[in-house]
């Protein structure tokens, strides 16, 4: 068995998990935005109530960018007191077992090139629509990390610039998913701004006032896809994320690429776009599944 972690702004999720993917256990515990020794006790707790001989190894799914080579994190996104932290040699040194650890948006596409649908697919792109985008660049059948590793940090793209004050509108935040419900839930009047499923009930139905809000979110995210198209290449993209579980965002992603396309008759891309297998489990298959990954790597090595 393995202990598998998912960091998130809110929650630490964990599963224990088997070689296969199956989860026999899980559960959820809060995250600590505080400082290290808080963020590391939560942690910890979850990892001393399933240390046994039975937990092979600790896999570890974080925000930030991630040197998976030495497992030190730079930019812990909402966890500014990991930069330059290396959780992986605390926490083998501490439990004295194998530990890895890898980006959030990079778990996501791996669970997809593991177990999800891109299968035996050797270029794409994983969009994981939160409150910001999240990504994974997959290149002849791996994770592309970049020079930098900061390869898939797609919400850092800009689509326009105001050319007096050089104000940049970013990718993160006109493809939020978390804006986009926050917009229409205040539209709409409802008394808590985070209540997607209300909220995809208005669109579902055609809502105008609704529907407004999300054209325009659908329709930056076309037109992202379709630059990335330009960029990459890729064989297919695979949109995540809790509304990837909503029908109608594929529908209406593939009616915006159709206007863009439209009014721009200079494309020639068509991008393949379809949901991710996993959504609010991604970041622990592909956890674990990268774990197997730098497992192999130290044998070859």
């Amino acid at each position: 068995m393995y202990l598998v972690l998912d960091i998130g702004g809110t929650f630490v999720k964990f599963a224990l998990m088997d070689a296969s993917g199956k989860i026999t256990q899980r559960g959820k515990n809060p995250a600590s935005r505080e400082n290290i020794a808080e963020f590391e006790d939560v942690l910890f707790s979850i990892i001393d109530k399933y240390d046994s001989a039975q937990v092979k190894g600790i896999a570890i799914s974080c925000p930030g960018t991630i040197d998976v080579e030495s497992g030190t994190i730079y930019n812990g996104g909402s966890f500014p007191f990991l930069h330059k932290v290396n959780l992986k040699q605390r926490i083998e040194e501490k439990y004295q077992k194998e530990v890895s650890i890898e980006n959030d948006g990079k778990c996501a596409a791996l669970a997809e090139l593991w177990l999800g649908n891109l299968k035996n697919v050797n270029d794409a792109v994983v969009l994981v629509l939160g409150s910001g985008v999240g990504g994974g660049i997959i290149i002849n059948g791996k994770i592309h990390r970049g020079f930098h590793l900061s390869s898939g940090e797609v919400s850092y793209v800009m689509d326009n610039i105001d050319l007096q004050t050089r104000v940049g509108q970013f990718f993160g935040f006109a493809c939020s998913a978390v804006e986009m419900i926050r917009r229409i839930a205040e539209v709409k009047k409802l008394q808590d701004k985070t209540d997607g499923e209300s909220v995809f009930k208005y669109i579902v139905n055609n809502d105008e006032e609704a529907m407004v809000i999300f054209d325009e979110f659908c329709i930056h995210l076309a037109t992202q896809i379709l630059n990335l198209q330009y960029i990459l290449d890729p064989e297919t993209f695979a949109i995540g994320g809790g509304i990837s579980a909503q029908p109608i965002l594929l529908e209406r992603i593939h009616w915006a690429l159709s206007e863009v396309t439209k009014a721009n008759p200079m494309h020639v891309a068509n991008p393949n776009v379809l949901p991710c297998k996993f959504q609010n489990d991604a970041n622990l298959f592909g956890a674990l599944y990268h774990f197997f990954i730098s497992k192999e790597k130290q044998i070859v090595g």
